[in-house]
């Protein structure tokens, strides 16, 4: 009987050779080239590979949750892009943002949170980061959950200078999850974040 080959583990820069990169497109966003070459699992390596890469910055996304009356807080706003794929173009979101040169993702965080729902928080918790679309992006998400009072959460929010016009919805958190459920949550961040609490809720109400 033949063995199955030895795959080698890979994990580290020392397995990509990095020959170029370069600047295509510099606007709001920007677009680099990636020319390189990396090891392959059977040991070798692989020919030179070329790739687009968009770098649109580091973001960080909240999710308020009231753990005493068990609602969550989410915001709704329009997204063009989601026109290319579906008819769902105000979508139900975690407060979220782009991270600035020189803040942090937990200042971004408190501030995200105040001009989107005009709530503070009571206690402000990292969970994890995560890359959005690492096929094609650089773009990493920090997750935080913020303990707050979704009693005073209410009204329409954002910053007029960026065109913002955002409405805050307070749901039950099983109210939520049955909307995730029926695919009316559209949005990765949204997703990870109910599920994350799904999976997390009876940890946080002894918080």
């Amino acid at each position: 009987m033949s063995q199955a080959p030895q795959l080698t583990e890979l994990n580290g820069q020392d397995d990509v050779e990095l020959l170029d990169v370069k600047v295509i497109y510099q606007g709001f966003f920007r677009m680099d080239e990636y020319r390189f070459k990396h090891r392959l699992f059977d040991g070798n390596w692989s020919a030179e590979i070329k790739r687009e890469v968009f770098d649109r910055g580091h973001a960080v996304a909240v999710l308020p949750y009231d753990p005493v009356t068990d609602q969550v807080v989410l915001i709704e706003q329009i997204r063009i892009p989601a026109l290319a794929t579906t008819k769902l173009i105000w979508l139900l979101e975690l407060v979220a943002g782009m991270i600035a040169p020189g803040e942090s993702p937990c200042e971004v965080a408190t501030r995200e949170l105040f001009e989107e729902t005009g709530l503070k928080a009571k206690q402000l918790y990292k969970v994890s980061s995560y890359l959005a679309s690492p096929g094609g992006s650089t773009e990493r998400f920090y997750f935080y959950w913020a303990q707050v009072d979704a009693s005073q959460a209410s009204g329409i929010h954002g910053l007029e200078a960026e065109n913002e016009d955002i409405r805050v919805r307070v749901l039950t958190r099983q109210h939520a999850l049955d909307l995730l459920e029926q695919g009316l949550v559209d949005n990765a961040a949204t997703v990870i974040g109910l599920q994350w609490l799904a999976l997390n809720q009876h940890k946080l109400t002894s918080i």
